[in-house]
């Protein structure tokens, strides 16, 4: 392989800086390719994140060489401009192929090379059958798969994040296929737009449809329907259609809707009075007292004003069909869990039902029990020691994560709690996001990797960045990203952040999730048949 340059400079806080090879094209060389330092003990596997022109002496900058003049334009580029590479190294490799932190750099005049395809197989492992890597992309201008630790990835809560129109549902269905086919977790996923279960359209002008989760392991994901009507729509039944009861709703339920529906703090202290009194049946009470709000006010010990407000923004769950205002309580949370335990993944459409106020309700109820169910279940195992007990890992997957997460609400909310959790009741998020400057930094900060698209915005980068080292360096690295099918991944599932070039979502992929020994059964079978 041909070196791509010489190292002329560097420290250990600013990183590195490349001579570029005269031989080779600047316009090959592109922010984020992952390249290789030869130093006399170690391989540095850095970034490139900046690129500049220089000149020796800036009065030949002054009078340029016209393109018609190429020779002098050539001579120049021998001795007297050049351009200057800035590196980030981010692992090192000794000999024997053991990995370490970056803590020395190399010496001057050190090569450099694009890594190759070994390089990138050692630092980032393989997929193979039963191993828990999944492959997610490759390296720009490169043909060799990176794979993430799936272990790792669940063992903390992870984030996609990207501006309007990156992908980001198609980098999340990439992983939720490979938690399912490596079966390293079980998912719950609040599908706020029907786009994870059944087919999917892809983005772009005369695209075709790509699989859903349930299309992909038919037996291993069920889908709960709000709207059934719209899933059987779209060619499918749902496993569960899902009703639930006015009795149900716990006022914690409504706090997290005080920013949709405009509540005031004294109108969420009303309900907590109306529940002291009625109990379960607290939300079904005040509705019916429409025509009797002051009475009704002066029983319970309220302001007649709060109990209007909290009155009339609470009507608007009336027009949700799922919600009954019936007495007892729907087993559906009971059935959900069910499935969960039997390492079933679930899907939760909401089909026509894409208010935020819908998506706020329901997977703030749904989880908040959920994790009540996964805390006792882990008591139960730190009694009892058996490994029987032990609960299996759950990654809840929500998009739209700064309207939980916000930093109001990320006190109040049970998606707060879980991911400050850091899985201690092997609870996890999956949260998915376009502006991460609405996302309390202290959550962030909790995020273990990092699935980052092309962000414009200065605040959400500056937000992604935070508590990330050489965060500097990466800054320049997202600017550069393409609008589709390239991302920034870093973090607790990877050894070093790298740039990639997702993997695609296609036939090819379908046919890599069949296991091999499902491969031998279907070709056994095509051999008896002919």
């Amino acid at each position: 392989m041909s070196q791509l340059g010489t190292i002329i400079a560097g420290s250990l806080t600013e990183g590195l800086v490349m001579r570029l090879s005269t031989e080779r094209s600047l316009e090959d060389v592109k922010a984020g390719k992952f390249i290789s330092v030869k130093g006399d003990i170690y391989t540095f596997f850095s970034l490139i994140t900046d690129l500049q022109l220089l000149a020796t002496n800036p009065e030949i900058l002054l009078f340029p060489p016209s393109s018609q003049n190429s020779l002098l334009a050539n001579t120049l580029k021998t001795k007297d401009v050049y351009v200057q590479v800035k590196l980030r190294p981010m692992i090192m490799l000794n000999k024997k192929g053991e990995r370490f932190p970056v803590k020395t750099i190399p010496t001057h005049f050190s090569p450099v090379y694009e890594s190759n395809f070994e390089e990138i197989s050692n630092i980032f492992g393989s997929e193979k059958p039963g191993n828990s890597f999944f492959s997610i992309g490759t390296p720009l201008d490169m043909d060799a798969p990176v794979c993430i630790n799936l272990d790792a990835l669940t063992e903390r809560s992870n984030g996609v994040f990207g501006k309007t129109g990156t992908g980001k549902t198609f980098i999340t269905r990439l992983l939720l296929a490979g938690l399912i086919y490596k079966k390293r977790a079980v998912n719950l996923i609040f599908d706020m737009h029907s786009e994870y279960g059944l087919q999917a359209r892809q983005e772009g002008a005369g695209k075709s449809f790509v699989k859903g989760l349930k299309t992909l392991f038919p037996n291993q994901v069920a889908i709960f329907s709000l709207d059934p009507v719209s899933t059987r729509r779209r060619g499918c039944t749902p496993d569960v259609d899902v009703v639930l009861t006015y009795e149900e709703i716990r006022v914690e339920d409504i706090i997290p809707l005080a920013d949709e529906l405009n509540l005031n703090p004294t109108a969420i202290e009303a309900a907590y009075l109306i529940a002291s009194r009625h109990k379960k049946r607290w939300l079904s009470v005040l509705l019916s007292e429409g025509n009797n709000i002051k009475e009704f006010a002066e029983t319970i010990g309220a302001h007649p004003e709060s109990i209007g407000a909290l009155y009339r923004k609470l009507k608007r769950l009336e027009r949700f069909s799922f919600l009954r205002n019936e007495h007892g309580q729907s087993n559906v949370i009971e059935r959900l869990l069910e499935y969960l335990d039997r390492s079933i993944h679930v899907i939760l459409e909401f089909g026509n039902h894409t208010s935020m106020l819908a998506y706020l309700l329901i997977s703030g109820m749904i989880t908040r029990r959920i994790h009540e169910k996964y805390v006792e279940k882990t008591e139960r195992f730190l009694a009892s020691q058996k490994k029987e007990d032990e609960p299996q890992k759950l990654m809840i997957t929500i998009e739209e994560a700064h309207k939980f997460l916000n930093p109001q609400a990320a006190k109040q909310t049970i998606f707060g709690v879980i991911a400050r959790e850091m899985r201690k009741y092997y609870v996890s998020l999956l949260v998915v996001d376009q502006r991460p400057s609405g996302i309390d930094p202290e959550i962030i900060s909790q995020i273990g990797t990092k699935f980052i698209a092309l962000l414009n915005d200065e605040k959400d980068i500056s937000a992604i960045l935070t508590g990330v080292a050489n965060g500097s360096g990466l800054r320049s690295i997202l600017a550069t990203l393409d609008t589709k099918q390239q991302i920034l991944a870093l973090g607790h599932a990877l050894p070093m952040p790298v740039v990639l070039r997702t993997r695609s979502y296609d036939e090819h992929f379908y046919a890599s999730l069949i296991d091999t020994t499902e491969k031998k059964e279907v070709s056994q079978i095509i051999d008896e048949i002919f």
